[in-house]
């Protein structure tokens, strides 16, 4: 394998950033490098004011078919600290809305970073399966975890016992995606998703993944109602309404917050 072509690259296209997993000799496989590279990418895109959703996607018709085995034993000596958690965590906690959009194999890594994301739209060919049990490792606890919650602990634990690929009609079934369509038109539906959230308000849209996401307690919360009577989002959602146009929200969140 050429190391060149392993590498996540970034596109800005209006107020959508799309993140996409290159490594087309390993089914887009997540390397050291790219796991790295994931959290500093993030780290840029967030405070970007015209960024309003991240999508991630894959290379070609895989999204990931996860970590690449030859990093295989520094992400096992790190266990739960590894660099897969933390680009995990980071993409857990992006602070604007993630979609996944999801084409071929999204397995091991790829379904890690995938249940990271906030959506998940896949396409009909998708394939679904969290390995460790066919390997003989243990699955990361925060991501075991986040699984759980996602599909509910009976599916978690007939992917995690096993290790089988499941097709994307079970996905969307046990709740592992949000939609599942044709191939040919998953990029159309993801634009059309994405473009609706960045029109929706910023405030409303952070405020209520830190509330779902369980990381706004009741100090943090009464913040989000304060900045609602300060930014004049409501004002402009209800006179948009009024006046039949789309509204024109223009909240950020604070550059140090």
């Amino acid at each position: 394998m050429d190391v060149s072509d392993a590498e996540l690259t970034v596109e800005v296209t209006g107020p959508v950033a799309t993140v996409v997993i290159h490594n087309p000799a390993r089914r887009n496989a997540m390397t050291a490098a790219m796991w790295r590279q994931l959290p500093e990418l993030l780290d840029r895109l967030e405070p970007d004011p015209d960024v309003r959703a991240l999508v991630l996607t894959g290379a070609g018709g895989a999204f990931c078919a996860g970590a690449d085995l030859g990093d295989l034993a520094e992400l096992l000596d790190a266990g739960d600290a590894s660099i897969a958690v933390a680009a995990e965590e980071r993409l857990a906690r992006f602070a604007k809305p993630t979609v996944a959009a999801i084409r071929g194999a999204c397995v091991g890594g790829g379904c890690q970073l995938a249940v990271a994301c906030d959506l998940r739209i896949a396409a009909d060919d998708a394939r679904f399966g969290v390995p460790p049990a066919r390997l003989g490792l243990v699955y990361p606890a925060p991501t075991t975890r986040r699984l759980a919650r996602l599909v509910g602990p009976s599916a978690a634990k007939h992917l995690l016992f096993t290790a089988e690929l499941i097709d994307a009609e079970r996905a969307l079934r046990v709740g592992l995606v949000d939609e599942v369509l044709p191939a040919d038109r998953l990029a159309a539906r993801v634009d059309d998703l994405t473009a609706t959230i960045a029109q929706r308000s910023p405030l409303s849209v952070a405020a209520a993944k830190e509330i779902v996401d369980d990381r706004a307690g009741p100090t943090r919360v009464a913040w989000w109602h304060r900045r609602v009577a300060a930014s004049g989002e409501a004002r402009e959602g209800v006179a948009a309404i009024a006046e039949r146009r789309t509204p024109r929200f223009a909240w950020r969140p604070p550059a140090a917050d």
